[in-house]
């Protein structure tokens, strides 16, 4: 399908790996020049079409950095896709498990990073009549299936993408969210990510717990949903071809959200 978005920009967090990647590899070859911002560059993310900016969206200062290289670089912003997230490691035990310290943690990385990259690109955005899509989780709908803090945070961040559309679609600015479940990324593959330490916690080898997941989750296809299936529906919400839709949540969780 064609998108439309030939000689666009892009500005794509937490793109070096999984998600973040395919995001970038997938308006990349829409024929979008997309900046990858990513704590640690990898060869992945460099690539015809992207150029990698290595920032650390936990530092306050990060985000405006970062939009400022973008803008200078670009010469505008016609979409934002905010995938930086995660910090969900260590976080298997229940409410009374979890420090302040770690609340503040995931809370920062997962929804503040998030708010201050779009508060910096907010004034390219208008200029432009810019499009965002901001990679929330379908914890957000069911926050008990997940670690509180991070499903917690991720909720918040489908509520800000809902305010920001309110505030700014007068100005032509759209926003939209995408929830996915279980994705096949490192955070359920990787043996020293969150699958892992679950496998652990619940005295089952990690291959079983990865390969039950579907079934356990209540998903209506047996299988993980696929990095490049939520890059297409995100590169479709930037698109103009969904320019009537705004303010939505979009789920991409193999039907295990059974409720609207």
């Amino acid at each position: 399908m064609e998108l439309h978005l030939n000689g666009k920009t892009a500005l794509v967090t937490g793109a070096s790996r999984g998600i973040g990647l395919a995001v970038v590899q997938a308006l990349a070859a829409e024929g979008v020049r997309v900046i990858g911002a990513a704590r640690t560059v990898t060869p992945e993310l460099e690539s015809d079409g992207v150029k990698p900016i290595a920032v650390d969206l936990s530092d306050p200062a990060g985000a405006e950095r970062l939009v400022a290289e973008a803008v200078t670089e670009l010469g505008g912003i016609d979409i934002l896709v905010n995938n930086v997230g995660g910090g969900d490691g260590g976080l298997n035990g229940g409410f009374l498990d979890v420090s302040d310290d770690q609340w503040a943690e995931v809370v920062d990385l997962n929804f503040f990073a998030t708010v201050r990259v779009t508060r910096a690109a907010m004034p390219a955005l208008l200029a432009t009549r810019g499009s965002i899509v901001n990679v929330s989780s379908m914890g957000a709908r069911v926050p008990h299936g997940g670690p509180i803090a991070y499903t917690t945070a991720k909720a918040a961040l489908t509520a800000f993408g809902k305010a920001l559309a309110e505030e700014f679609g007068a100005q032509g600015v759209r926003v939209n969210t995408v929830s996915p479940g279980p994705v096949r990324t490192a955070m359920w593959e990787s043996p020293t990510g969150y699958g892992a330490e679950l496998a652990a916690s619940m005295g089952v080898p990690h291959a079983e717990l990865v390969a039950g997941l579907p079934s356990a989750m209540g998903m209506l296809v047996n299988r993980l949903v696929e990095p490049d299936e939520v890059a297409a529906l995100v590169a479709y919400l930037a698109s103009p071809l969904a320019a009537a839709t705004t303010g939505a949540d979009h789920l991409i969780d193999g039907g295990a959200v059974k409720t609207a």
